[in-house]
């Protein structure tokens, strides 16, 4: 049932235009320049330290590197993080 509801949402992804991030639970990531991110559809934090953010996604999870980070705002779903980044990477679920 998962795969026909996931097939689905392609579907009218693709067809009408719909914003991916919305019809399939993807992440959306604004970054301004390497001192802001805002990160929107995540399930929650895993790990943060001043060098490092892990998010986890509805598929794998977000790792974010730098140094002197700040969570500047938290919500059930979204969170900015402030500080020096270097590293954005998305991991798979394996």
């Amino acid at each position: 049932m998962k795969k026909i509801r996931q097939q689905m949402r392609v579907w009218m992804t693709k067809n009408m235009q719909l914003p991916a991030d919305v019809m399939m639970d993807l992440p959306r990531i604004t970054m301004i320049g390497q001192l802001h991110i805002y990160i929107e559809n995540h399930r929650g934090v895993l790990r943060f330290s001043n060098q490092e953010l892990r998010l986890l996604l509805k598929q794998g999870q977000l790792l974010i590197k730098g140094d002197q980070f700040v969570i500047k705002t938290i919500l059930p779903e979204e969170l900015l993080l402030e500080g020096r980044i270097d590293q954005v990477i998305y991991l798979n679920e394996q």
